[in-house]
């Protein structure tokens, strides 16, 4: 290594003046790009970034809190008798028409559910974890091009949410 450092020495001692200048010039100027892009690039880009990062997290933070508040009041929320749920679920359905058919089986019940959009699934579900305190506890779902879910849920019914 000091062999090729000292032959290296030679070399730029014996270029002209004007060209141990350019050398020295270039050198500066490929440390300085090696800085910006090593050192100071990235550093800009995190910052440049981080407003949009900080709000988009700031959202999450809202929309896990309101989930977690959610959740506080549905587990304070006192339980509903079996029979009670059973009527919920059976009512809630009958709004939907053909598109839901439950079966239900004691606690649990099997629910066909066929070409229902996906903002009337999620609007019955809500309105039966509310209202029969019902959970689902497994899902067979399909979603075809148009946008309608078809499949089965098992739904266990009453008790606590």
């Amino acid at each position: 290594m000091t062999a090729w450092r000292k032959a290296l020495a030679q070399h730029y001692q014996s270029l002209a003046e004007r060209e141990r200048t350019a050398v020295a010039v270039g050198a500066v100027l490929l440390a300085l790009a090696l800085v910006w892009w090593v050192g100071l690039a990235p550093a800009v880009r995190t910052l440049k970034a981080a407003p949009a990062q900080i709000e988009a997290l700031d959202v999450q933070l809202l929309e896990m809190q309101r989930l977690a508040t959610e959740a506080k009041a549905l587990r304070a929320t006192p339980a509903v008798p079996l029979a009670q749920a059973q009527t919920a679920l059976t009512a809630s359905a009958q709004r939907l028409g053909d598109k839901v058919r439950p079966n239900v089986q004691g606690e649990r019940a099997v629910v066909e559910l066929m070409g229902i959009d996906g903002e009337s699934l999620s609007g019955w579900l809500g309105e039966l974890r509310a209202n029969a305190r019902a959970r689902v506890v497994e899902a067979q779902l399909t979603r075809s091009p148009q946008g309608t879910y078809t499949g089965r849920l098992t739904l266990a019914l009453g008790g606590r949410p």
